[in-house]
């Protein structure tokens, strides 16, 4: 910034605003004289609230695609757990009502391995839909069908 051709302004600030303005200045190895003129441009330019905008832009884009994982991993979840459930309740047989008590007594112990599996697995950061991704193979060319179902054309010839 250069000396020549200013103009001396005088004004008064809170004493945390003026121990950050000293911070950062010291931090920067700048004066604190241009910091807070670079901080009135930036305040005042035509463009600040585009680049403003232009960052909010980004930063929801972002938590778009976070929330879009996330929507899908639910979808992987629930899935999972439909496809479980059905294979379950069709091979289970249905229980006298004499073996209940002794049926409910191992269903919570089974349970209780359930949710400690469940919580280890959890700790270690592996998921389900992780596994699901690696496992699936790479569909080549003639697996990849079209929309109506039909196999895809081969290349048209010259």
């Amino acid at each position: 910034m250069s000396k020549g051709n200013r103009i001396k302004h005088t004004f008064r600030l809170p004493p945390a605003l003026s121990r950050q303005l000293a911070d950062y200045a010291g931090r920067k190895r700048v004066s604190q004289a241009s910091v807070v003129e670079a901080a009135i441009a930036s305040f005042l330019s035509p463009d600040g609230s585009e680049r403003m905008e232009a960052a909010f832009s980004r930063r929801l884009d972002r938590i778009s695609r976070q929330i879009g994982k996330l929507d899908y991993h639910i979808e992987v979840g629930n899935e999972a757990f439909a496809l479980y459930l059905r294979r379950w309740l069709a091979v289970t047989p249905a229980m006298p009502a004499e073996a209940n008590a002794a049926a409910r007594a191992d269903a919570e112990k089974r349970f209780d391995f359930f949710v400690e599996a469940l919580a280890r697995r959890m700790e270690t950061g592996r998921h389900l839909a992780d596994d699901l991704i690696r496992a699936a193979p790479e569909p080549g060319l003639d697996e990849i069908e079209k929309e109506d179902g039909n196999s895809p054309e081969s290349p048209a010839e010259p």
